[in-house]
């Protein structure tokens, strides 16, 4: 299994973009070309609400941990997690300085509604991925939530989205070290 040096790390949430269109990735992620406009500025305000105090808060027998930074030797990426629950349950893990054990569940928070693509579900099993490699973990599911619809999807992480995770991580390593960005390509209209 290969593991990645730090220096080599690609942002986790560019997953979401080279699944939606590979040139966009390369262009934002490779040429570091970028231009904010009302919907980046929509989703900045939605994940700063999220992120809010970048602390863990209980409710209950639930933890909620904001603006968590997690990363992947593995997978080579690191990120930040909007949201992080952890559910106290015999069946989970022991968290530094807390009594018991607790189930993780992330939580990726999005400013529309649910996409056809599945770049959002990518996503959030990337971080899960990232959360199990540093946790020493299973984590089963997690959700996403729209901020359009106010709800929660939630996502279930089988073997097939795990792999399909790796595999995207992979190619985008590839086109990363030789600097590639795809040419555009024309549409018949």
């Amino acid at each position: 299994m290969t593991e990645y040096n730090e220096d080599c790390f690609l942002s986790l949430s560019g997953i979401q973009h080279f699944e939606f269109c590979r040139r966009q990735w390369a262009l934002i992620h490779i040429e570091q070309q970028w231009e904010e406009n009302i919907r980046t500025i929509e989703d900045e305000i939605l994940h700063k609400n999220a992120h809010d105090g970048y602390l863990a808060e209980k409710r209950g027998d639930v933890i909620i941990s904001r603006g968590m930074a997690i990363f992947s030797k593995t997978l080579g990426v690191n990120g930040v997690c909007d949201i992080v629950e952890f559910y106290k349950d015999d069946k989970g893990i022991e968290l530094f300085g807390r009594d018991g054990k607790y189930i993780v569940f992330p939580v990726e928070y999005k400013r529309g509604e649910p996409k056809e693509s599945d770049a959002d579900v990518l996503q959030l099993t990337a971080q899960a991925m990232c959360l199990e490699d540093m946790l020493c973990c299973k984590i089963t599911e997690g959700a996403l939530f729209y901020g359009e619809t106010r709800r929660r999807l939630k996502i279930i992480f089988d073997n097939s989205l795990r792999q399909r995770v790796k595999d995207i991580f992979s190619e985008m390593h590839e086109m990363y070290d030789r600097r590639y960005t795809p040419k555009v390509k024309l549409s018949k209209s």
